[in-house]
């Protein structure tokens, strides 16, 4: 089997375009960017339009709703802080955050929210890295009134967009009317608290949130195109998003690109699932974090900042409260989310389930985006694509995706 200097091989290779070339041919996906890379070798394959009628094509600057795949480098601000002794993990945030303060919890998750009992300690700022601060959103239960509460408050779900819409002091206020459904560091809940750290930065900082990543990250690492917006001179690069239906498959654009929701600086920069950015700005971040926090001899990190982020903060009874969840959604998450552990604002493998081993990290995002590193293998890989996960579709060429990769490795 032919090998090049990167340690894929080349059939490998062709391999991974003609599985991505199948969703783009068979019109389930319009167009994607892939970047892998190992070593000093990279790969990029653009396939596709931007448009799933036709159009302009995807090029490898495209410039894509990262959704959920913002917490990974996001959290990033947080760890600044820790190296800077601005912030410590097990610091109450009430100074910060007193909307937080003084929690009441509720005596059942699914319970009603006047039935509660007063929390057991203060919120800490370990509890918002690990997801474990008492909130979050199950999707799965819907009908729970917590779970109407956040969208009857406006806290999520404004105009039909999950991502918060007003500005981050009144987003705290309406956060700060809901009890806890958990105690703190009592139980891992998805999304929630990578919002809150983004407020957290801010006040910490005396500076925005989207500022202060653009400072201290973005820039020093050449992430040009990354952002909570894509301004006007760029919006060419920005493909709608499309959530196809779940039966038919029928594209229907979720969110258009020029007068979308990413076609204008938002109310609320989200840590939680408001980045754009590209392939290649992604890939600049997760180098830098198997670099142990260096990018071309300059530190943004420190290797403790970077290998807490990226190994498993969960002890053991939340660990198999998470996996289990995962196991039993298999079916409406299409076999996405069984990684075992969790880091700081991704997921951490603990265990060989799939064709990755232990050790890599990274997460996935709503609107077709991957992005994991492999300490193991010295490998990146992202997909970025223009269409959501209402439908099998995506994720499947998610799983593809990861499948067809390693087994292109070859050394």
């Amino acid at each position: 089997m032919g090998q090049g200097n990167s340690g894929f091989s080349e059939a490998g290779l062709r391999r991974l375009r003609e599985v991505l070339a199948r969703y783009v041919d068979s019109g389930k996906i319009p167009g994607l960017v892939a970047l892998v890379s190992r070593g000093e070798e990279t790969h990029v394959e653009t396939l596709g339009t931007m448009c799933h009628d036709g159009g302009a094509p995807m090029r490898r600057d495209t410039i894509f709703r990262m959704a959920s795949t913002t917490k990974p480098v996001a959290v990033a601000a947080t760890m600044v802080l820790l190296d800077e002794c601005r912030l410590r993990l097990d610091d109450p945030v009430d100074h910060w955050l007193p909307e937080l303060a003084d929690r009441q919890v509720l005596k059942r998750p699914d319970g009603p929210l006047e039935d509660t009992v007063p929390a057991r300690r203060p919120i800490t700022v370990r509890d918002l890295l690990t997801d474990t601060f008492g909130l979050g959103l199950d999707m799965t239960a819907r009908t729970a009134p917590i779970m109407s509460a956040f969208f009857e408050r406006g806290v999520y779900g404004q105009g039909g967009w999950l991502l918060p819409a007003v500005e981050p002091d009144e987003w705290m206020r309406r956060l700060g009317t809901l009890p806890l459904m958990y105690q703190p560091g009592e139980r891992w809940l998805y999304n929630v608290g990578d919002d809150v750290l983004g407020v957290l930065v801010a006040r910490v900082a005396g500076q925005p949130f989207e500022t202060f990543l653009h400072e201290r990250l973005f820039s020093p690492l050449g992430m040009k195109d990354t952002g909570f917006y894509v301004p006007a001179d760029k919006i060419d690069r920005l493909p709608p998003l499309y959530a196809p239906d779940p039966q038919t498959g029928q594209f229907k654009v979720e969110d258009p690109a020029q007068g979308g929701h990413h076609s204008k600086p938002p109310a609320f920069a989200s840590g939680g699932g408001g980045l754009d950015s590209t392939a290649d700005d992604y890939h600049a971040y997760f180098r830098m974090l198997l670099n142990g926090g260096t990018h071309q001899g300059q530190r943004i990190l420190s290797r403790a900042a970077v290998e807490l982020m990226t190994t498993n903060r969960l002890p053991a009874e939340q660990l198999a409260a998470r996996e289990a969840l995962a196991r039993n959604l298999v079916h409406l998450s299409y076999g996405q989310g069984q990684q075992g552990g969790w880091g700081f604002g991704m997921a951490t493998r603990t265990y060989r389930g799939d064709y990755a081993p232990i050790g890599q990290f990274g997460w996935d995002g709503g609107s077709g985006t991957t992005t994991y590193a492999d300490p193991h293998n010295q490998l990146i890989g992202i997909l970025l694509t223009q269409t959501g996960t209402s439908n099998p579709d995506s994720t499947q060429a998610i799983n593809d995706f990861w499948t067809t990769l390693y087994q292109a490795l070859d050394d």
